[in-house]
């Protein structure tokens, strides 16, 4: 039984080798599996609350001290300006009912330049959509209405 298999976990590892027979040597250059080369180990450091010599102060807090705590806390930010509730409107019932869309958009923009409230996109949608959307309608009114006609200037309205 060697001395390494009766030393304890953290022992330093024993003078001799027992994977070398009585007076062999290594070849110069080779290290055993294992064992770091010659001249090698952990880097030194110095204590860790000074700095190196040499240099100044890093801007470090003063040892011992713990980390600050918070401030009271602030006040919350300001409000921003409101936005045009006439505006939301004139957007939804340009889906709804175009042509109030478009009579709701035109009436925000108006109230939006006065009062300097936000929504002027969401007006414009409105008058935009409700626009579009009345036009839409008002030609498919016309093409009914021209429909009807010739059918009804031929007298005939069945087989």
């Amino acid at each position: 039984m060697s001395s390494d298999e009766t030393a304890h976990r953290g022992d330093p590892p024993s003078a001799v080798s027992p994977e070398y027979p009585a007076g062999a040597q290594p070849a110069p250059g080779w290290n055993p599996p294992g064992y770091p080369p010659p001249g090698y180990g952990q880097p030194a450091y110095g204590h860790p609350g000074f700095p190196p010599a040499g240099y100044g102060s890093q801007g470090y807090a003063p040892q011992g001290h713990g980390p600050q705590g918070y401030g009271p806390p602030g006040y919350p930010p300001p409000y921003g300006r409101s936005t045009n509730i006439m505006a939301v409107l004139a957007l939804v019932m340009a889906f709804t009912f175009a042509p109030a869309g478009l009579v709701l958009g035109i009436v925000a923009r108006r109230q939006i330049r006065r009062t300097g409230e936000e929504g002027n996109g969401l007006a414009l949608a409105g008058i935009i959509v409700g626009g579009i959307m009345t036009a839409i309608f008002v030609l498919f009114i016309v093409l009914w209405i021209v429909a009807f006609a010739a059918f009804s200037g031929s007298g005939s309205f069945g087989p």
